[in-house]
């Protein structure tokens, strides 16, 4: 089985080929560098995604905007945003802070990215 995807790990936004058999990538075409191919990897098995969002805050005027510490299954995204939907905020906030531990089970950390006082 074929799949064409467009890479976007960089501008370049190459269109590569993955060759798949039984569920396990076989072969990679079109790269132009190392990242794409590392990249077409992941997307055709696991793919993985950032998530941003914004949360509100009891006492503030303003949400504070969040994100995972670092990718999470693609799977997981709806769940994870009825998780985050779900929080209550409270002032203090600080960058970095963790405003969700161990999101969906994934092992990663929901955090602030900003402070609100």
């Amino acid at each position: 089985m074929e799949k064409v995807i467009t890479c976007i790990n960089c501008p370049m936004g190459c269109r590569m080929t993955v060759e798949m058999e039984n569920g396990e990538v076989v072969k990679v075409t079109g790269n132009t560098c190392k990242r794409g191919e590392t990249y077409a990897r992941q997307e055709c098995t696991v793919p993985m995604r950032m998530v941003t969002a914004v949360v509100p805050v009891e006492g503030s005027f303003m949400p504070v905007s969040v994100k995972t510490r670092t990718p999470i299954p693609k799977a997981k995204i709806a769940e994870c945003m009825k998780e985050l939907s779900k929080l209550h905020l409270t002032l203090p906030l600080h960058e970095k802070d963790v405003v969700l531990a161990n999101v969906c089970g994934t092992g990663v950390d929901v955090i602030a990215t900003r402070s609100l006082t």
